[in-house]
């Protein structure tokens, strides 16, 4: 093919382009993940790659032309199909799709992409779909790191709270035996092993979380939805959490009714409860925390509550109360997963949850959950 045609192909691709893009647009839609994309997000930068397309036909080279594929264009491809939901699969398909719409193109026109211009067309097609391929496998390489590393820190900082009710019953149970002289010395040993390995746990924990402090993605949670008796999870739970609460210092009351069931994962809504608990009690230094649940008026649903008469949050803070790192300017200690963890867990079984707060009177926290299986 001379030198004319191929600036007949690059001016009729420019010319026809968004006549191209339709027809190309027509059978992408085809692809499952493409189905409910507008048209914007399903362009992407492909209008961009036709003009690359038409400047490669009219230089004539067959060396990689700079300005022919700009600078990120298929990686930028790559990441927008990823976060789009395309298998990889699919994008290498739409480009071939492309591939056939401009073959049609160019022999309803009287032209014959073969020779030069065949050898033109692939290169760029080629090299395309090779940089969003790679992009596309590297960022979900990358989510599966980022999954692993968030799921790994959601569990060290529920970690934390038992930790601490281990040590705290270890030390009240030391001086309890010490100041009664019934202790023997043996009995101290093992005691004082204990609050040592604890510590370490608790070092190992903090290590954990310090690693993974940079978290930026939603964790993927797998439910194990099973219909469970809410009253003895919390009763377990608040005999768990005792010692945290200062042996009496802190009231923790179960106000759920004995009867009251909830479908959900029974592992992870402990979780929920937990830390709606330990963060209510790290606020309330003397007063009570109450824990109840209710059925609602929406059809099979329930809504689960904790609230307590501390010190309260202040309105600026209410907003972004869930979002992860947040954490209250006098716990400096605190990494801020915990009411993050809470909004993931109740999300992932399709509820919601909500606080309300005054200062020096108290919060409430709200979530809901449905309390049997749909269907």
């Amino acid at each position: 093919m001379n030198i004319q045609n191929l600036d007949k192909l690059a001016a009729l691709i420019t010319r026809e382009r968004d006549t191209l893009l339709a027809r190309w647009r027509e059978h992408v839609r085809q692809l499952p993940s493409a189905k409910h994309l507008d048209i914007p997000t399903l362009n992407d930068h492909v209008p961009v790659l036709l003009d690359e397309l038409a400047t490669a036909f009219r230089l004539v080279s067959d060396a990689t032309i700079p300005e022919a594929l700009l600078e990120g264009s298929p990686p930028v491809h790559g990441r927008q199909r990823h976060q789009d939901g395309f298998d990889i699969v699919e994008v290498v398909a739409e480009y071939n799709i492309l591939r056939g719409c401009i073959h049609d193109l160019a022999e309803s026109n009287g032209l014959s992409l073969s020779g030069k211009a065949f050898h033109i067309l692939n290169r760029v097609l080629d090299e395309a779909i090779g940089l969003a391929v790679q992009t596309f496998a590297t960022e979900g390489a990358l989510e599966v790191q980022r999954r692993r590393e968030e799921y790994l820190a959601l569990v060290a900082h529920d970690l934390r709270t038992p930790l601490n009710a281990i040590s705290l019953a270890g030390g009240v149970l030391e001086l309890k035996l010490l100041s009664g002289g019934s202790g023997s010395p043996e009995v101290a040993k093992m005691l004082k092993t204990l609050q040592r390995n604890v510590q370490n746990l608790n070092s190992l924990v903090d290590n954990v979380l310090k690693e993974n402090a940079h978290l930026q993605t939603e964790a993927g949670v797998k439910l194990e939805r099973r219909v469970l008796d809410l009253w003895p999870l919390v009763e377990a739970l608040i005999h768990d959490l005792n010692p945290v609460a200062g042996t009496g210092s802190t009231a923790l009351i179960n106000n759920i009714p004995d009867e009251l069931t909830a479908y959900a994962d029974a592992s992870l809504l402990r979780r929920v409860f937990q830390n709606l608990v330990a963060n209510a009690i790290k606020h309330t230094a003397r007063g009570e925390v109450v824990i109840g649940a209710r059925e609602t008026q929406a059809a099979g649903a329930i809504e689960c509550w904790v609230t307590d008469n501390g010190a309260g949050i202040p309105e600026d803070r209410l907003k972004s109360i869930f979002d992860k790192f947040e954490t209250g300017p006098q716990k400096a200690d605190g990494i801020g997963l915990g009411l993050a963890i809470v909004k993931t867990f109740v999300e992932a079984h399709g509820g919601q949850v909500t606080v309300e707060s005054t200062e020096r009177v108290g919060t409430t926290f709200r979530f809901t959950l449905p309390s049997r299986a749909e269907g």
